[in-house]
């Protein structure tokens, strides 16, 4: 069994042939897919696909930073009122974004901070979205940290030092396609970081990994970013898949 611990399969991207997508997942042993929210303009698209497969799709409610914007309190508002109306697995994707505006990184702070609170209180892990923000995302975790903080850095594209702080937060480590490239960087170090701390995702419909680089990832391809773990940590695909499913289960509870 695999898990995709973060796949955005409510895409738009996915609209043409969903339906065959998701069959060949299912056809490569993907059996768990879970599904990190952006904003309220998704939440529609994320309901109708958990509908459609109940029995595989575990839905997340978060604001991502990038869609942190001047209406942000309108739409914490909104993530607020799901949270507390519905049962989610975790509370994502969440974090902070400083590659494309870095205008509004206290408004990303805030809003982060905010969400961890609610994650606490609801006892629900934080799924990470950090891109060139290590130290503002290391920063807040350094205020909140204590017992009750967990989750997944999800795509962790950091050094080992880096991996070893997330990792002291209490957080499993995201990787996917990343870990395929030939300047990804991370597969020098990985095996250094045991596997226990290791989680499996895609992010459908990015990151595709080689050989599909730059082209529409779907989470069947998991299984390229599965393999090569394999070959970083000497073991089969089955026990990779084997355990990172189990620490999934220990992040989502599921």
């Amino acid at each position: 069994m695999v898990t995709d611990t973060h796949t955005h399969l409510y895409s738009e991207q996915f609209n043409e042939d969903r339906s065959e997508m998701m069959q060949r997942a299912f056809d490569a042993g993907v059996s768990r897919f879970f599904i990190p929210a952006i904003d309220s303009s998704y939440n529609n698209a994320m309901f109708a696909l958990e509908k459609s497969y109940p029995d595989h799709v575990f839905l997340m409610m978060g604001l991502h930073p990038t869609s942190v914007k001047e209406n942000y309190l309108e739409e914490l508002n909104i993530v607020k009122q799901w949270l507390d109306k519905r049962d989610f697995y975790a509370v994502g994707e969440i974090g902070i974004d400083l590659y494309w505006d870095k205008s509004l990184l206290k408004q990303q702070q805030e809003a982060f901070k905010i969400q961890i609170a609610w994650a606490k209180e609801k006892e629900l892990p934080i799924v990470i979205h950090c891109r060139e923000a290590f130290d503002e995302v290391f920063e807040v975790l350094e205020e909140v940290n204590d017992d009750k903080l967990r989750g997944i850095f999800h795509c962790f594209t950091g050094n080992l030092e880096q991996a070893k702080q997330a990792i002291s937060y209490n957080m499993k480590l995201g990787i996917g396609g990343v870990v395929t490239f030939k300047n990804g960087k991370i597969d020098q170090f990985l095996n250094k970081i045991a596997l226990e701390y290791i989680v499996l995702e895609t992010d459908s419909p990015y990151l595709a990994p080689t050989p599909f680089r730059g082209k529409r990832n779907e989470s069947s391809y998991i299984i390229n970013v599965l393999e090569k773990l394999a070959t970083i940590y000497n073991l089969s695909p089955v026990e990779i898949a084997n355990i990172t499913t189990e620490n999934s289960k220990q992040v989502f509870g599921i």
